[in-house]
């Protein structure tokens, strides 16, 4: 990893509703892409519903260098990677 590397734990986005929902699905997208930013390598981690990381991995798209997803389960797989270098 990178010193550019954020690490999103998406279950912060919806910790005080206890359950993600559907119809705050476009806070999650300012959430994360604010705290992502621009040029980043971004890593998805945490308990959350598939169409959740699906969507903030379409978020992402063209706005991170680098997206990964890290599990306990599967390690860190790597989603899309921009970097030129």
């Amino acid at each position: 990893m990178s010193e550019n590397t954020i690490t999103i734990d998406v279950s912060t986005f919806y910790a005080e509703q206890g359950q993600a929902k559907l119809s705050l699905l476009k806070d999650y997208e300012d959430a994360c892409l604010g705290l992502a930013g621009k040029g980043t390598e971004v890593v998805l981690t945490g308990p959350g519903p598939v169409w959740l990381y699906l969507r903030l991995a379409h978020t992402l798209h063209g706005k991170a260098r680098s997206l990964f997803y890290d599990s306990p389960v599967t390690g860190k797989v790597e989603i899309f990677n921009h970097n030129p270098f």
